[in-house]
């Protein structure tokens, strides 16, 4: 059968999803999708999530899920969230290569002196800048952060190829802006790239420092030589204090760029230097990254459905059960008398079973003789018929089901939507095109007397007195068999699925259990 029917998805078995970020995203995508362009036809699903025993944000995030299967939402999600890796990959590589440049460009060739406060700030300037507003940032709204997150979200929703697409990454915006997570989570992206770029540049010093020879200098012209003096020490201050060497004051007034300095004073320089890039570059943006893994994990784990929501509120009446027992509470109103439904199908879980679908007075049903072993679920002429017998299926699906169809009738998209619907809780469905009358006369006439609307006899002889009424009459039958044979083929079922003869349908339903 097509693949929008049930039969096409499975249900969730728990409340709890062990992928509770995605199951969240598609209930934030399938509320997306219905506030802009409408509901959905939900009905199958909401019968089938009615059966869970669970809370109503279970029910939600059930519901979202079967209507993403059927609407194909998951693949969509899939392929934004691996365009969303694969670009943060590309910024990851992109970081590194500029971490390096930085570095190889704050030293230079090695043929002029390293001016240690060009290079300084040419190591982290940006990076204290970008640092210093993210730490501003928690003194305005969470949607107004800015930074390298922002940058890689923005490359991922250019990606996005048409409406359902572009809706994913808003969903996925609504949701982590709701639980808090969006501040943490750019944070973390951003973090890390600047850890990437301040790791590849010290690497880079590293191996430039012990492969080449660099002299290094300061220059001022406004300043006292001991003004400088003081700046470089409490610059690396904190980093002396973690083990990091520092040029004593006698080789900082010395490295003027009037005298040559021996060798251990450049490497005090280079150490001084890799220190500061390590203390004020990599260990705050490494406990800052933490901070926001930490902190997004956490919100993340704190995901929950506010059934008040827009697009959820009206789901509350539909997912939740109809009423719920609590005890007599007064004596019944004389204008609410209750009224006697029909019991609720049973036994038909693995079992034949036998359906009529809107059959007029004039056929013959049921059929006589209907063996034991065959569960007869009526003549659906009624909504409320129909949902008894779908909501009874919904609980346990049957071996096979056969519905009869009058094949005098003109398939219409109803009908059929019923039966995609019906064949979704069977292993096997049949459909029994039936086209002859009560009494066993068949549609095209055997000489025997009928009545017209005023109950006068009137014989198919004189009626048909010259053929032509009995032919077309059955013209007629045999082209709507044609056009119900047509109409299922392109429902997706069998060709041998759709039964005509009189003694084959009971046969088909019966092959289980001969």
């Amino acid at each position: 059968m097509p693949p929008s029917t049930s039969r096409a998805f499975d249900l969730p078995t728990g409340s709890a999803s062990p992928r509770p970020l995605r199951a969240h995203w598609l209930a934030e995508l399938i509320r997306l999708r219905e506030t802009h362009w409408g509901p959905l036809d939900d009905a199958d699903a909401v019968r089938r999530v009615r059966q869970l025993d669970t809370d109503l944000p279970s029910r939600i995030l059930a519901r979202a899920d079967l209507l993403a299967q059927r609407e194909n939402l998951g693949p969509l999600v899939d392929g934004w969230r691996r365009s969303a890796q694969a670009i943060l990959a590309a910024l990851f590589v992109l970081a590194l290569m500029s971490g390096i440049a930085v570095a190889l460009g704050a030293l230079g060739d090695g043929s002029r002196p390293v001016n240690v406060l060009w290079a300084l700030g040419a190591l982290l300037g940006l990076h204290a800048l970008t640092y210093l507003l993210w730490l501003g940032s928690f003194l305005l709204k969470p949607t107004a952060a800015t930074g390298l997150g922002r940058l890689w979200l923005w490359a991922t929703r250019k990606l996005a190829r048409g409406p359902d697409s572009a809706l994913v990454p808003q969903a996925f915006l609504n949701l982590l802006a709701r639980a808090g997570a969006l501040r943490w989570l750019f944070g973390a992206v951003s973090h890390l790239l600047w850890l990437t770029a301040l790791c590849a540049a010290l690497a880079a010093l590293l191996v430039v420092l012990s492969t080449a020879s660099y002299r290094f200098v300061w220059a001022t012209t406004l300043l006292a030589p001991d003004t400088f003096v003081w700046l470089t020490q409490a610059i690396g201050w904190l980093p002396a204090h973690l083990g990091f060497a520092m040029p004593d004051a006698a080789v900082i007034r010395a490295s003027d760029g009037s005298q040559t300095l021996s060798a251990d004073a450049q490497v005090q320089w280079s150490l001084w230097l890799i220190g500061v890039v390590v203390v004020y570059g990599i260990l705050p943006r490494l406990l800052a990254a933490a901070l926001c893994v930490a902190a997004t994990l956490r919100a993340l784990r704190r995901l929950r459905i506010d059934p008040l929501l827009a697009g959820f509120s009206p789901l509350r009446d539909r997912l939740e059960p109809a009423a719920q027992s609590t005890g007599i509470d007064r004596p019944v109103d004389a204008l609410h008398q209750p009224r006697v439904q029909s019991a609720p199908l049973s036994g038909l879980a693995g079992q034949p079973v036998l359906l009529g679908l809107e059959l007029p007075a004039d056929l013959a049903w049921p059929p006589a003789n209907l063996p034991d072993t065959v569960q007869m679920a009526g003549n659906l002429d009624t909504r409320e018929e129909r949902n008894r017998v779908l909501d009874a299926l919904a609980q346990a699906a049957a071996s096979r089901l056969l519905i009869a169809c009058d094949a005098r009738q003109t398939p219409d998209r109803g009908t059929l939507s019923l039966i995609a619907e019906l064949s979704a809780h069977a292993g096997h469905t049949a459909v029994w095109l039936i086209a002859s009358r009560a009494g066993g006369d068949q549609e095209g006439g055997d000489g025997k007397h009928d009545t017209d609307g005023g109950g006068n006899g009137r014989s198919d002889a004189s009626r048909n007195s010259d053929g032509s009424s009995s032919s077309s009459s059955s013209s007629n039958h045999n082209t709507r068999a044609a056009l119900w044979r047509e109409r299922l083929l392109a429902l997706g079922l069998p060709a041998d699925a759709i039964l005509q003869t009189p003694n084959a349908p009971l046969t088909w339903l019966q092959a289980d259990h001969g």
